[in-house]
């Protein structure tokens, strides 16, 4: 699996789960997946928004 960053093709090693609590149940997790260089920059966009629910090592890798 590739992550998630526009324009990236390296492989990814995270999922960062999470939801729009205007638009989804709080239940409901959506995935984007990160390389190493762009954990960070991810889950700082999702947690800005209050989005971020969870970050794991991806069952991918």
């Amino acid at each position: 699996m590739k992550c998630s960053a526009r324009g990236c093709q390296r492989s990814a090693v995270w999922a960062l789960r999470w939801n729009n609590p205007k638009l989804h149940t709080p239940d409901r997790r959506k995935t984007w997946l990160a390389c190493e260089e762009h954990r960070e920059h991810l889950s700082d966009f999702l947690s800005a928004r209050g989005f971020l629910r969870e970050v794991t090592r991806s069952l991918d890798t």
